[in-house]
């Protein structure tokens, strides 16, 4: 089985991709920034653009029947080192009960400069399939 969800963001049909997809027992979030009906948010701020980017990765899981509980990995890429404290303080915030394997990685720049992170979300559906 494999489902499909869309955001309607703007690069999702141009770039042909889903937001997430269900397949079989795991669920997969695209990469998530935060932009906000088009608007990239919160710009200057490490900290708030990520805990959108995930705000955003957890509604599409919700979508699926899923929830921050079920998240097993996550990856932040964020575009400078002096922005990995706020990116993961705001990972912890929203995870640090359920402590999913994860990566941290500097890249060096997203699709809008004003972007300082972007994330992306696998879950694990076993429980939902049982």
């Amino acid at each position: 089985m494999i489902e499909r969800i869309s955001s309607g963001g703007p690069w999702e049909e141009a770039f042909g991709y889903s937001r997430a997809v269900l397949a079989g027992d795991m669920a997969f979030v695209a990469g998530c920034t935060s932009v906000v009906d088009g608007e990239v948010v919160h710009v200057g701020d490490a900290y708030e653009q990520a805990r959108t980017a995930f705000q955003v990765a957890l509604w599409s899981l919700e979508r699926l029947g899923l929830s921050a509980k079920d998240v097993v990995r996550t990856r932040m890429y964020v575009t400078g080192a002096e922005h990995a404290e706020a990116v993961g303080r705001a990972h912890g915030s929203l995870f640090g009960d359920v402590r999913p394997a994860s990566s941290l990685l500097l890249v060096a720049g997203l699709i809008d400069p004003r972007m300082l992170v972007e994330v992306e979300v696998d879950a694990y559906a076993g429980e939902l399939l049982t």
